[in-house]
């Protein structure tokens, strides 16, 4: 349970400073287990999945995959709504049997945008600073993802599990706090144009990690392929069932 204490505090964290409530999620996506390989080497996958939102922040969701040492999955996201122009937070913390990968990062809607990186990127450089010195970088990610990233994107591949308790835990803690700190201070946008570029963003980024999302493969294995998919759609990146759902109403 390599990942729970960061889940515990994520959840305690922002309770103790937004007005979080829950985010209803699909049925069938709660909890879900299946048993893989043999023997003595036979181990239970239990996937816990947790949502919440608040008056600015859509969704709140986490995916958590317990699957004996070899197999530790934190999936940790917040998508903002989309009258507000925050980046995602994303925490990606990975365990498999070659080590662990490490990505943590406040996504931005504008990469390019400098006025936009002066709000949102430039205020946690230091953070990035501070702990990179512990948490080195991790080696090329694909090409197109990288305009999903800020320059304080921290990616990290790492072998030692006692750094992931502590290191990758300690800046896990900073970059919450840090969001949370943004979403403190977040004002709603009011102009159409602004937000048809933040919704357009949206879209762009849950389009791509949908599309992609690297644990389809894993899921596919444990629970197949239908469950999979819906999990990904349904729970997951779900701002465009969302969308068609408020549009019906």
């Amino acid at each position: 349970m390599l990942y729970q204490p960061f889940l515990d505090h994520a959840i305690a964290y922002m309770r103790s400073r937004l007005p979080i409530s829950a985010y209803p999620i699909p049925p069938g996506f709660e909890s879900k287990s299946a048993e893989t390989g043999k023997g003595k080497n036979l181990e239970t996958v239990l996937t816990t999945s947790y949502a919440f939102q608040t008056p600015k922040l859509r969704q709140i969701r986490a995916a958590h995959v317990q699957g004996g040492k070899s197999l530790q999955v934190l999936n940790f996201v917040i998508f903002p709504h989309l009258n507000y122009d925050l980046p995602f937070f994303g925490a990606d913390l990975v365990t498999l049997p070659g080590g662990h990968l490490i990505a943590l990062d406040m996504q931005p809607l504008f990469r390019d945008n400098a006025k936009y990186q002066e709000k949102y990127t430039q205020p946690i450089l230091p953070i990035f600073e501070q702990h990179k010195e512990n948490l080195p970088w991790g080696g090329d990610f694909p090409a197109e993802a990288q305009q999903f990233f800020s320059p304080a994107f921290l990616w990290t591949r790492l072998q030692d599990t006692n750094v992931v308790e502590t290191s990758v835990f300690a800046a896990f803690k900073d970059y919450l706090q840090a969001y949370v700190d943004f979403v403190d201070q977040a004002e709603p946008i009011n102009d159409p144009d602004r937000l048809a570029e933040i919704e357009r963003s949206h879209l762009r980024y849950l389009h791509y990690r949908a599309e992609k999302d690297p644990a389809r493969g894993m899921f596919k294995r444990f629970y197949g392929e239908e469950w999979t998919e819906e999990y990904i759609h349904g729970f997951l990146f779900d701002l465009e069932r969302q969308m068609v759902l408020a549009a019906g109403q």
